[in-house]
């Protein structure tokens, strides 16, 4: 036997736990449990495929994702100008809906998601040439 002293939410108490260590214990009767069927395999959402689809434009600065979560709403499109602190679009994350500005003035000349659409941190939601 080992003792232990374990404190939970402030409390303190005295254990005795039995060391079993090399003992086998002698395995569990086999029991025979059906396979369980295949799940079927599940189309993605038609926004995440649209962003997949779009071919990436590697020219100009990228506006990348701070975080992950979803857009829920785009306000620029491809050609549109933008100035600097405008608001590309609105990415929900966490149940707060935050605002993705432009990092610099310019064209945008790609946007790489869909409202709707679920991003990663990291990923390239728009390119401003």
């Amino acid at each position: 036997m080992k003792k232990f002293k374990i404190n939970v939410n402030g409390t303190s108490y005295d254990v005795e736990v039995e060391e079993i260590g090399g003992a086998v214990m002698s395995p569990a009767p086999a029991r025979t449990v059906a396979p369980a069927a295949a799940p079927a395999p599940v189309a993605a959402p038609a926004a995440a495929t649209a962003s997949a689809a779009a071919a990436p434009v590697a020219d100009g600065a990228q506006v990348k994702s701070p975080m992950p979560g979803n857009i829920l709403d785009v306000k620029v499109s491809v050609g549109d100008s933008v100035s600097e602190g405008d608001i590309l679009m609105i990415l929900e994350a966490m149940k707060m809906e935050n605002e993705i500005l432009a990092p610099v003035s310019g064209k945008v000349a790609g946007v790489q998601v869909a409202k709707g659409a679920a991003v990663n941190s990291g990923d390239v939601l728009v390119v401003i040439a």
